[in-house]
């Protein structure tokens, strides 16, 4: 089964043993994002990054996590399979795109029911020319692969290393337009990410006051680090 039909399928389970929605949704708060995940995005908001969600996740999930780790204001869009509470008080969740009725047509390794190529390129077509954004894109899963690939010169690419985009994209580094900037832990994803937005601040002239490369970003308090836990590899 795909995926995303399989969480489906479990909520299905999950509310057959008498799981509430409250039971999952407590379940979701107890998700560890590392301190330094929740610094980095709060500085990014900070700096005026404009922050958006491609996920083959679920609205539910992505909104009860972000909500209580005191992030969801964060995002100005989420881009994720729809989720809903039937008249039964189970919790549905349905495909991005509806496969059952026809194919989104990518021949990248995409699930069938989200091609993420598809939602940056209707991100890109709606920026301006004239605003000269730079997208910093970051992914482990192979659905994030087709992104990679839509990218332009000028853009950054943020794999998470040893993970199934960074293969696809270490196995063929010249099919991408933009930059490469891996990363493995918490602190990386937080140095290399802050290093990113700083560079693309720096090539805008309204901004001097960030061309200095010390760091000049917005102080966020943060807990101690603490290293990633072990997580479970899925396809996607």
């Amino acid at each position: 089964m795909p995926w995303n039909s399989l969480m489906d399928r479990m909520m299905s389970e999950l509310h057959s043993q008498g799981k509430t929605i409250e039971d999952i949704a407590d379940c979701l708060r107890t998700a560890p994002l590392n301190p330094q995940i929740i610094s980095a995005i709060k500085t990014a908001m900070l700096c005026r990054c404009e922050l958006r969600i491609v996920s083959d996740a679920n609205h539910f999930f992505i909104e009860t996590i972000l909500k209580h780790h005191g992030l969801f204001e964060c995002f100005s869009e989420i881009n994720t399979n729809q989720s809903f509470i039937d008249e039964e008080g189970k919790l549905r969740i349905q495909p991005y795109h509806d496969f059952n009725f026809a194919s989104h047509g990518c021949s990248n390794p995409c699930p069938p029911n989200m091609c993420k190529g598809v939602i940056i390129k209707r991100i890109q077509d709606s920026m301006s020319s004239e605003e000269k954004k730079r997208i910093i894109y970051l992914g482990d899963g192979k659905g994030d692969y087709c992104s990679s690939l839509k990218l332009g010169k000028g853009d950054f690419m943020m794999p998470r290393k040893n993970y199934p985009v960074w293969e696809l994209i270490t196995s063929s580094p010249l099919l991408l337009k933009a930059e490469i900037h891996e990363w493995s832990d918490a602190e990386e994803f937080e140095e290399v990410l802050l290093k990113l937005i700083n560079i693309a601040l720096s090539a805008n002239k309204k901004t001097p006051e960030l061309l200095s490369m010390d760091w000049k970003f917005p102080t966020v308090s943060r807990l101690p680090h603490k290293a990633f836990p072990q997580v479970l590899q899925v396809p996607h």
